[in-house]
């Protein structure tokens, strides 16, 4: 991981960069947002959230959300299937370097972040779910130009809300309601007041079989229905798909929690990304598997495929192998006890730099080498830098 790079830093031209801040990895990035998108189109409901890469290093966009699990890291904005959770487009917060879509300049952030991860799937018949961060009249009325609905949660003080949704107090249960064309601005009291945005809904209600159930006085147990607005309901149903995603990806984290190098960070968090992915495909194509047990194959794949290293046949020396046996060096005419130099100590060096010269009486008759009995011997047959 040391030497892995995703650009070429002597070719960057930072002034000209689409996005400067994710200069380091930004190639790999859109690649991949590009293959997302281009592998599979989703299903009509949609939603948009943000999610955090846990990132402690210095970062000059690294964000702090103290309603999160991980409170310091990445921010991810990202557009999921609602149902399956599958990552089909996502931004990177960087600052004001990020890139929005074309008519950005007219709106507010929010809507520029929405308008950006939904561009290539407006006037399609698309229904986006959002939370309270994102929805307002401004953005419900330009996706509305662009044939596309969205529902979502909504904060009060947004700009266009009628002043009675701000101030009216609620008994618990009552729901008033506004409505301009498509859009319907409802304020629903449950433990506390809930407001809503929708260009799908009206103030209509639906029961709901709530799994608390009660005794009648003849021992007799029946479930408890209730009524709540059918958007509330649909919001529940549909705002998941960012939160579904996150909570598969956590069981099987490829990040390192000691990463220094943000764009291996976020490399390893697009890792996991594709294999999530790659999953929610596979079991839309009839897949039986379990996330790990698709992993887990996954792995086996990747290893058949790349994981065998040819290894290379280094001659084993013959003095490492076979039987040896060391006997004295046979008499000749001018010696009786001949002696010759020992390899294994011609070798070394004195503390002067001179090559030592130790000579021996007994020898390797396999080898045709002399060798001291101890420890020469045995260090010659069995090291292999002796």
């Amino acid at each position: 991981m040391k030497f892995l790079h995703f650009t070429n830093n002597g070719t960057m031209d930072t002034n000209n960069h689409p996005q400067p801040g994710l200069r380091k990895i930004y190639e790999l990035f859109d690649a991949l947002n590009r293959k997302f998108k281009s592998s599979y189109i989703p299903e009509c409901e949609v939603s948009v959230d943000e999610s955090l890469l846990l990132y402690k290093g210095r970062l000059a966009f690294k964000q702090y959300i103290p309603n999160k699990r991980s409170k310091f890291g990445i921010k991810f904005y990202q557009l999921c299937e609602a149902r399956s959770g599958y990552i089909w487009n996502s931004l990177i917060y960087t600052g004001k370097d990020m890139p929005l879509w074309q008519e950005a300049s007219k709106y507010s952030t929010t809507t520029n972040i929405v308008m950006t991860l939904i561009e290539n799937l407006l006037g399609r018949g698309y229904c986006v779910t959002l939370d309270n961060f994102y929805t307002s009249p401004e953005l419900a009325e330009t996706l509305l130009s662009n044939r596309t609905d969205v529902y979502g949660t909504l904060r009060s003080h947004r700009r266009g809300i009628p002043q009675e949704i701000k101030s009216r107090i609620l008994k618990k249960g009552e729901i008033i309601g506004f409505q301009k064309g498509k859009m319907c601005i409802l304020k629903y009291m449950d433990k506390k007041p809930i407001c809503m945005l929708s260009t799908i809904h009206t103030i209509n209600f639906v029961e709901q079989c709530k799994k608390k159930k009660k005794k009648k006085s003849n021992g007799d147990v029946e479930d408890i229905i209730t009524k709540k607005p059918k958007a509330i309901l649909d919001y529940n149903r549909t705002m998941g798909g960012v939160h579904m995603a996150d909570q598969c990806l956590s069981y099987y984290p490829t990040v390192r929690n000691q990463q220094k190098k943000y764009y291996k960070k976020i490399f390893r968090q697009l890792l996991n990304q594709s294999v999530w992915n790659a999953f929610v495909l596979f079991k839309k194509c009839g897949g039986k598997m379990t996330h790990l047990d698709f992993r887990m194959n996954l792995v086996q794949s990747l290893l058949q495929t790349y994981g065998e290293k040819k290894h290379l046949q280094h001659p084993v020396a013959d003095r490492l192998t076979g039987r040896h046996f060391a006997s004295h060096i046979e008499a000749t005419e001018k010696k009786k006890m001949p002696t010759r130099v020992c390899i294994v100590c011609s070798k070394k060096f004195d503390d002067k730099g001179r090559r030592v010269r130790k000579e021996s009486r007994f020898e390797c008759k396999q080898c045709n080498v002399a060798l001291c009995i101890v420890p020469c011997f045995e260090r010659y047959h069995t090291v292999q830098d002796f």
